[in-house]
């Protein structure tokens, strides 16, 4: 079986040690190519390739910006009306291995977040052929695996992402610090956002919406957050909107998030755990995310969802 190694190893839990392990795990079993990326885009340039030439599973070792490259570089620009489907078999199948700071992806999919661990489990998995086959979202023109959004969530990702460029690690602490302080900044400002769901009226005066693909929508440490705890790889779209910031609001609503069984419920809160699309407006520039990657400004964003679009080496049952 071919297989092609994407390895980021400027990912925040890569190692040399543990990128040699997996590599020399995998070549005992594949027919193995391992590449490093150099640049932005690259994995998106390495999956395409694998695809056009092939490759049977393309194993990605790095955080989820890396496996959202991959897997755009594998399923190419969404069909404009989220109808295009691509038939099982047609594309290499996305295997992964954490080597990010949250991995949520991966973690959602049932895969170890330990890098070691994992390793082992998906020799494993690969020895068995277990495969899944998996709906995605899409959204401005690309494939998200686990999340997009509109407003705090995407200023939070912009505040992370410099502070990486200023050589900070993205630890869990320095994610919850940062998600304080720019919620506070911004608590004040006035809402902008306008939420539309098929065969409701809009909702206007939205400060910040995530939208999921899965559950949980991020992890702080072992931690789940759950905004939409219904949704899945194989339901639709998950919506959740506030129309307040107010403290005492937030932290009832943080308390519910964080709880492995309370359902988030608030008179300000704009949710539905299973949609086939969702389209988010806001009366000024608003700052946008895909699968924790900070992408600049949008006014006008529609979110699709695509069942059944990826196969993806992963327990069929995960705990």
């Amino acid at each position: 079986m071919r297989a092609l190694l994407i390895v980021n190893p400027h990912a925040t839990s890569t190692t040399p040690a543990g990128r040699d392990l997996l590599a020399h795990a995998l070549a005992s079993r594949l027919d193995l190519e391992v590449v490093h990326t150099t640049h932005r885009g690259h994995a998106a340039e390495l999956s395409h390739r694998a695809a056009l030439e092939g490759v049977s599973v393309v194993v990605v070792h790095g955080g989820d910006g890396t496996v959202n490259e991959t897997v755009n570089g594998l399923l190419g620009p969404p069909h404009p009306d989220s109808v295009r489907e691509i038939a099982q078999g047609r594309t290499p199948s996305v295997c992964v291995v954490p080597g990010g700071s949250a991995n949520v992806f991966a973690r959602s999919l049932g895969i170890r977040p330990d890098p070691v661990e994992a390793t082992n489990q998906v020799l494993d998995l690969l020895a068995s052929r277990q495969r899944r086959r998996i709906g995605l979202g899409h959204c401005d023109n690309r494939w998200f695996t686990f999340t997009a959004g509109m407003g705090v969530d995407a200023l939070v990702v912009e505040a992370m992402e410099a502070a990486r460029r200023a050589g900070h690690a993205a630890t869990p602490s320095r994610y919850l610090r940062t998600t304080v302080r720019v919620f506070l900044r911004n608590a004040r400002r006035p809402a902008t956002l306008s939420v539309e769901l098929p065969g409701r009226d809009p909702v206007d005066g939205v400060h910040y919406a995530f939208v999921s693909n899965t559950s949980p929508w991020t992890y702080l440490g072992a931690r789940e957050v759950r905004t939409n705890p219904g949704t899945r790889f194989d339901s639709g779209l998950g919506v959740f909107g506030m129309r307040s910031m107010g403290t005492a609001t937030s932290l009832r609503l943080s308390r519910q998030l964080l709880s492995a069984t309370a359902r988030p419920k608030n008179r300000n809160l704009v949710h539905t755990d299973d949609t086939p699309c969702v389209r988010i407006r806001s009366t000024e520039p608003a700052a946008f995310q895909i699968d924790g990657d900070h992408l600049g400004v949008r006014t006008d964003v529609t979110f699709h969802s695509v069942p059944g679009i990826l196969d993806v080496v992963a327990p069929t049952e995960p705990d």
